[in-house]
């Protein structure tokens, strides 16, 4: 068992901490606030081969894994700059294509995701079925030679700032007459295809739409894979993915803001010229709160470890414990840390309640803590289904 990272890990590191550095929580909220996007730090990124770490060498990218995405998904939230798009466009997206796509597919969309110049976001989640799949309401059917697209999606992140959306669909299968799972790569301009912005109570950059597809018209290489077949495996390809560079982004979060609430307490000075930091009842909170995110820290290595290794079925597990995990410490950190620091926890200044509507929503996307439970209750303690 081995918790070092390889040296190339450990370059990349210290290589994505010093980008974020560059730009830090400044950038982050002044972008939010002005209701543009983080493009600069995100091209950069590309150009420096971050957003394609774990793209495959031949189509521009990095060969590494998942493990790569969530060091540069973790190191970036560190210094005040989580980007949800690196959990969906090159986690998601890049993965789906990469193992379920077909060669024109991989050809036409991953040298553009390596680099930063396409971003790729998803839509699963709809206003009745959340993201069970087995209710989606969006269907595909066939027209010809084409497809048509009908139906709702909601909380689609990004889709101001993408070429392209990924949408999960429902075909009826013609031997059994069943729907089943299909994903499709539909350009974001395509006729039919209209959007809206969604108000949320989150300072990101990043927006929210509701989706609205009305025979949305695609030729057939739009599917994802060489077949129907594809749907299932290329769906849940991008589950694990998402689920471990959440949690890195989560525990990249939490870091920063014991960070900074740790360089406060450490100064700040009110009675007897001694720092607040040396007060237990300041101190202790700080310190638990850094041991939670160490842990979630351990489940996410464990996860993406088990993933690049090819072993799904336990990196499910360890994938969901690891979303679990750093959720909960993020949001206790970023708490821990405004508490901290009193009166100016609240304030712009001091960045940390900057992100309590982030890691409060941590807890409920991409899979809601309570989902999380009913997993492990039934997948590890072996209990029956509760839903």
């Amino acid at each position: 068992m081995n918790f070092d990272l390889t040296p190339e890990q450990d370059q990349l590191r210290d290589a994505v901490r010093a980008l974020g550095r560059k730009y830090g929580h400044g950038y982050f909220v002044e972008k939010a606030k002005a209701g543009t996007h983080t493009t600069e730090l995100w091209q950069e990124a590309g150009r420096l081969g971050y957003l394609g770490v774990n793209i495959p060498t031949e189509y521009g990218g990095g060969g590494g894994g998942i493990t790569e995405l969530a060091i540069v998904c973790e190191e970036l939230a560190a210094a005040g700059c989580p980007l949800l798009l690196l959990v969906v466009s090159p986690a998601i997206a890049a993965t789906v294509i990469n193992k379920h796509g077909t060669d024109e597919q991989r050809k036409r969309h991953l040298p553009s995701l390596a680099d930063g110049s396409q971003k790729i976001v998803f839509a699963i989640t709809e206003p009745e079925a959340g993201s069970n799949f087995h209710r989606l309401g969006t269907v595909a059917r066939r027209d010809g030679d084409d497809w048509l697209l009908t139906g709702r999606k909601c909380y689609i992140s990004g889709v101001d700032e993408a070429g392209h959306v990924l949408v999960v669909a429902r075909t009826e299968d013609s031997a059994t007459g069943k729907l089943k799972p299909a994903l499709f790569i539909v350009p974001t301009d395509a006729p039919g295809l209209e959007k809206s912005k969604l108000d949320m109570e989150i300072l990101s950059p990043e927006n929210q739409f509701l989706l609205y597809l009305d025979d949305v018209r695609l030729p057939a290489d739009a599917l994802v894979g060489e077949s129907l077949d594809a749907g299932l495996p290329a769906l849940f390809a991008g589950l694990n993915p998402e689920r471990i560079t959440v949690a890195a982004m989560g525990a990249g979060t939490g870091r920063y803001a014991i960070e900074r609430a740790s360089e406060y307490t450490a100064t700040r000075k009110v009675w007897g010229g001694r720092s607040i930091g040396t007060h237990q009842g300041v101190a202790h909170p700080l310190a638990h709160a850094a041991v939670q995110v160490e842990l979630a820290r351990l489940m996410i290595h464990k996860a993406a470890t088990l993933y690049d290794a090819g072993r799904d079925l336990e990196a499910g597990v360890a994938g969901n414990m690891a979303k679990y995990a750093a959720g909960e410490a993020a949001a206790l950190a970023v708490d821990t840390a405004v508490q901290a620091l009193g009166g100016a926890g609240m304030t712009t200044e001091y960045g940390v309640a900057t992100l309590l509507g982030a890691v409060r929503a941590g807890r409920i996307a991409p899979v809601s803590r309570e989902m999380i439970l009913n997993f492990v209750a039934q997948h590890v303690l072996g209990q029956d289904k509760s839903y």
